[in-house]
């Protein structure tokens, strides 16, 4: 392990975050209405007034988790974004007049007021992660418990009865295992009891291992591919469904896991882990002809019906890093070390704006930059500050213990 190109990796990695900081802090913040501004332009400016709820709740908990957890981002202003951020969320996520008083909008106006309902789990499960977090910083218990409750009803509606969520029972509809289900219990699990008493990890220990066997059924064709969505009984589906593979999320499910496993001393689970979510997902998945992790591939090899599935999104290259990054603070593998460099060294020599700030999000199967607005309903702050804060965190600690 060469210790200079670790500190190089280290000293461009917070400066990177720094920057990416910066950007939302100076122009995300709606200072009339609360809540923060997603649709934002290549400088920062806003295009859309446009909230989105899951991206309210990300942003949250990023501000939540930098204040609490390093030093230098422990600053007045970054609480205050959190907590009036987390006001915003408990008066307006909700929909009001709904028939579940836990169901949330997708979107909203910019003074709160419900646009768009999902039939899915999404803006309740970021909605938990930030009162969560905001209750650690501000030690109220009302917000744990809030988030606690959430969490009970997102878990009825995953596990006994999704009609809640507004779904018709339609005929020819097949139940279906969508992998970004359980990722999102699993990683809610780890946050709900990161650094809490034992009747509270005891509590969601089995839902943990729930979420793990679920994951686990998306390792198909005989161990040689992650497939996004499988049958309820982990067979594969029939069709382009069936066929998907999401190199991007099968590394954020490989390194939910290595989490899982250190939490559990699960030795055998980090093997999986690495071998069938961090390494193959990144074997099928690199382009090998421009570099870069594509958006979406088909198992068979048929040309994906998604239509920016030969595209390089910033976010699984995000993922990347801290799932190669983390399998090698884990295992002093060498091998996994230069996969996080490879995946390092086009990450940031593609996605950053070194001009305006924070990140490109949409780039061309050639590496160049197709979209150039900096925010939209499914950029905000969240992948790029998480990754960085995490590879951060590790490279700290790896450091630390090579001294």
């Amino acid at each position: 392990m060469s210790t200079v190109k670790l500190k190089e990796c280290l000293t461009h990695i917070r400066t990177q975050l720094d920057n990416v900081v910066d950007f939302w802090l100076k122009h995300s913040h709606d200072t009339v209405h609360g809540g923060f501004f997603t649709c934002l332009g290549k400088d920062g400016h806003v295009y859309d007034e446009m909230k989105y709820v899951w991206l309210q709740g990300r942003q949250v908990w990023m501000y939540c988790r930098l204040y609490r957890t390093m030093g230098r981002f422990c600053k007045p202003e970054i609480l205050e974004a959190a907590k009036t951020g987390g006001e915003f969320l408990r008066k307006n996520a909700r929909v009001l007049g709904s028939s579940n008083p836990w169901k949330c909008a997708f979107c909203l106006t910019r003074d709160g007021r419900a646009v768009k309902v999902q039939r899915s789990i999404f803006s309740e499960c970021f909605y938990i992660m930030a009162m969560d977090e905001l209750s650690r910083v501000t030690d109220d218990k009302d917000l744990q418990l809030e988030a606690e409750q959430m969490m009970e009803q997102i878990i009825y509606w995953v596990r006994v009865d999704s009609s809640g969520l507004g779904r018709p029972s339609l005929p020819g509809d097949v139940p279906t295992n969508s992998m970004a289900v359980p990722m999102m219990l699993l990683c809610l699990v780890q946050q709900l009891t990161e650094g809490r008493e034992e009747a509270v990890t005891q509590k969601y220990k089995e839902l943990g291992n729930w979420c793990v066997e679920q994951i686990l059924q998306h390792i198909q064709r005989g161990g040689t591919a992650i497939l996004e969505n499988v049958s309820v009984n982990g067979e594969e589906l029939p069709g382009c469904q069936g066929r998907l593979q999401n190199p991007g999320h099968a590394l954020e499910a490989g390194w939910f896991l290595l989490q899982y496993s250190a939490m559990w001393g699960d030795d055998n689970l980090q093997k999986t882990a690495i071998n069938k979510f961090v390494e193959l997902p990144y074997q099928n998945g690199w382009d090998k002809k421009h570099g870069g992790l594509f958006y979406f591939l088909d198992v068979d090899h048929h040309c994906p019906t998604q239509l920016e599935w030969n595209m390089k999104l910033w976010w699984p290259h995000c993922e990347a890093l801290i799932a190669f990054l983390m399998a090698y603070s884990q295992t002093k593998k060498p091998e996994l070390l230069e996969r996080f460099y490879q995946i390092y060294e086009y990450t940031f020599k593609h996605f950053p704006d070194n001009d305006s700030g924070e990140w490109y999000g949409y780039l061309t199967q050639e590496g160049k930059v197709a979209l150039d607005f900096k925010g939209g309903p499914f950029k905000g702050f969240f992948h790029v500050p998480r990754s960085l804060f995490m590879c951060e965190c590790i490279l700290t600690d790896l450091l630390a213990k090579h001294n």
